[in-house]
């Protein structure tokens, strides 16, 4: 087995936020030869003209010489605009809402960045700020012919393994996440009493990067045109508005349409008539669905035994980051999975990931492409479990 103290270099990509400042301190602290490499991947600016990522790197450069370790900045942004972002609008199109962070870690983090790492700074691992863990620890690296585990982190409320699910085998093989065994609070004290101040108290950045705080319809608009069609009720049949385009709107969203005694959501939407079908009340039916279909699923590790052997999967899963796992059955289709929730759940949105878990261990994902409402006497009957016939 390999130990800490034989591996020669690791490339930490710093993001001028303190888990990666506090990822690079763990690394150095442990003897490593550790080298900061901060990856530009989106060079506009934002509403007040601003591009966030030149503080970024300050940030980042000022912690890489406060630890007194290399410093390198990778320019990704075309890549990142021909493998994420044009991918991204042509799924708005679509009528589906994609997921830019998991789609950014398994193009260019996991995959353009991890390379970098290798063949240009002569890297044996990587290491990122991610709250995650993995069955490779820090002080005893696994044998490269044993695959790895993605496990879950110890502060659970930050755990990211919902955007790490993509995760290649061979790049999580290689990939050292320091701070998955430290809770936020514990990260931020580490930082501010080893001098970190400049990033210690930093807020977290939310929402997706390359927007910052913009309205997402007028940002939308800037890439794809209007293309009006009828919000429909989806009880009556009857038109209640009129849009300017499905990608502006996502399954669950709350839509401004006036005249109405109760708020209107979007159910669901038909691209090839341009119609959103649109459910009256927050908690109305057609928002809830209790199946959804996916596209092949990706196995981190590898595909789950009971589903080999029983063809079923009873395991957890979410679809947001923030939402909390909920009981799950997998069944393999021919062109990907059918998953049947234990509880029906509000706005399963094609075109998100269906991040699935067993125990700690975050088992992979699968693209969400359709899903199935229910009616609503089976949504204020239902009791017990679906099961597969």
């Amino acid at each position: 087995m390999n130990s800490l103290k034989s591996i020669k270099r690791v490339v930490c990509g710093v993001s001028g936020g303190v888990d990666s400042s506090v990822a690079a301190l763990l690394l150095k602290k442990k003897g490593v030869d550790v080298v900061g490499v901060f990856m530009r991947n989106w060079d506009g600016k934002d509403e007040v003209g601003v591009c966030q990522a030149d503080k970024d790197i300050e940030d980042a450069e000022r912690t890489c010489k406060m630890l007194n370790i290399p410093f390198f900045e990778v320019n990704f942004v075309k890549e990142y605009w021909n493998h994420v972002f044009e991918d991204l609008l042509q799924d708005y199109q679509a009528g589906l809402t994609p997921n830019p962070d998991i789609l950014c870690n398994y193009h260019i983090k996991f995959d353009l960045f991890f390379d970098y790492a290798k063949e240009k700074l002569s890297a044996d691992y990587v290491a990122t700020g991610h709250y995650a863990r993995s069955s490779l620890r820090i002080d005893s690296c696994e044998m490269e012919s044993e695959n790895t585990k993605l496990l879950t982190s110890y502060d659970v409320f930050k755990d990211q393994t919902f955007f790490l699910s993509h995760i290649k085998q061979s790049s999580l093989k290689k990939t050292l996440f320091p701070i998955g065994d430290l809770l936020k609070s514990e990260v931020r004290k580490l930082a501010s009493e080893s001098g970190l101040k400049h990033v210690s108290n930093r807020q977290d950045s939310t929402g997706i990067c390359f927007i910052g705080r913009r309205n997402f319809q007028e940002f939308i608009s800037e890439y794809v045109s209007h293309k009006p069609g009828p919000f429909i009720d989806v009880d009556t049949g009857e038109e209640v508005g009129q849009h300017l385009g499905i990608h502006m709107w996502t399954v669950g969203q709350r839509c401004r349409i006036g005249g109405c005694l109760k708020p209107y959501f979007v159910a669901s939407k038909q691209p090839e008539t341009r119609t959103i079908l649109v459910a009256s009340g927050t908690n109305h039916p057609a928002l809830f669905s209790n199946v959804f279909v996916t596209d092949t699923p990706h196995w981190i590790d590898s595909t789950p035994k009971q589903l080999q052997e029983n063809g079923i999967l009873n395991c957890l899963f979410r679809f947001q980051h923030t939402k909390p796992l909920a009981v799950a059955q997998i069944k393999v289709q021919q062109s990907g999975l059918i998953v049947k929730l234990e509880r029906p759940t509000r706005a399963l949105t094609p075109g998100q990931y269906a991040v699935f878990y067993s125990g700690q261990e975050c088992l992979g994902c699968a693209r969400i492409i359709q899903n199935q409402n229910i009616d609503q006497q089976d949504y204020k009957t239902r009791s017990s479990f679906p099961s597969f016939r």
